[in-house]
């Protein structure tokens, strides 16, 4: 484990296992593949010329759709004066095929047939025509793994559309079904709300659509609404994804720029002779000592001497004691 904490081998390992397997993964779906190749090419003429003229319908939709969708984000620029600020958000985009699908209660993934060697890389969104479908969680060489938007450990920031109430869209281990167990018992949601990502976290721009709301349930003793969601991507019915890059979405405007951060003040150079100041600071109070002396006029008048006291002459010895000293 400290091995794999500083020099990332096991990532490494995984790399190498998972160019190793994608040969025997793609040898796997090959029965899969063939049937549906053999299915497209029995197809009539009649279906394919169906086919064609409803996605041409649906390709003139989208482009209205996006025409009408670039004007109004225009018109909002322009109300926010934001109009020096509409970078286009994908940059552009790279079709996968699914080579295989795995669809159970605890892991919801996809395996494509893309992988480093075209650009892809970990933390990637992953699209289809008609939402967000998930990110790639583990690369290799010539494939890719995508964790599903209803796996249990996926969760995706979203906000309700026509309320801008934001919160958290989590998998519930079912390719039809996204819980949202964050949200209070009174909060402005109903059934027939459209998810969109909310932009948050950096993975996915926000105002693409993630689902939509299918069930609400209050109850009066709880105190978070239990709500349930149904994904529009067709998790189970997609043959191809879009994998996306996104622009930087940092604003070109330069009066909405960001401020730099100030440069940290340098230490000031006197801080090192800082001890000397306080080491010569005793020395200080000797300079200052005369100073009072020199201040009170009284102590600097002369004082006159008082006369010295007469030495004192001792006392005459009495006769009788003179008369004792001389016969001695």
């Amino acid at each position: 484990m400290v091995l794999d904490q500083r020099g990332g081998w096991l990532n490494q390992a995984r790399f190498l296992l998972q160019a190793a397997a994608y040969p025997l993964q793609l040898a796997v779906s090959s029965p899969s593949a063939a049937w549906a190749w053999i299915k497209e090419t029995t197809q009539t003429r009649e279906a394919l010329r169906a086919e064609n003229t409803r996605l041409r319908l649906r390709e003139s939709e989208l482009a209205l759709r996006a025409l009408n969708y670039e004007a109004l984000a225009q018109e909002n620029a322009q109300l926010r004066g934001l109009s020096h600020a509409l970078p286009p958000i994908a940059d552009r985009w790279l079709i996968g095929e699914i080579v295989n699908v795995e669809l159970t209660t605890l892991r919801q993934r996809l395996l494509l047939n893309r992988g480093t060697t075209n650009g892809v890389f970990e933390g990637q969104a992953v699209l289809d025509g008609w939402g967000l479908l998930g990110q790639t969680i583990h690369t290799g060489p010539w494939s890719t793994e995508v964790i599903l938007v209803t796996d249990p450990e996926h969760a995706v920031p979203v906000q309700i559309e026509r309320t801008g109430l934001r919160t958290i869209a989590v998998g519930a281990g079912n390719e039809g079904t996204l819980a949202l167990p964050y949200l209070p018992a009174n909060a402005d949601v109903k059934v027939g709300d459209l998810l969109i990502t909310s932009g948050l976290g950096g993975v996915f721009p926000a105002g693409y659509p993630v689902a939509r709301v299918a069930e609400v349930h209050r109850d009066a003793i709880q105190p978070l609404a239990q709500v349930r969601a149904v994904p529009l991507a067709r998790i189970d019915r997609d043959r191809e994804v879009a994998l996306v890059w996104f622009k930087d979405e940092r604003t070109t405007n330069p009066d909405i720029q960001p401020q730099p951060t100030p440069a940290q003040p340098k230490a000031p150079a006197t801080s090192v002779a800082a001890p000397q100041a306080t080491a010569a600071a005793p020395p200080a109070p000797a300079k200052a000592t005369p100073a009072p002396a020199a201040a009170t006029p009284a102590a600097a008048a002369p004082v006159k001497a008082k006369a010295a006291p007469p030495p004192k002459t001792p006392p005459k010895a009495a006769p009788e004691d003179e008369a004792e000293d001389a016969v001695k």
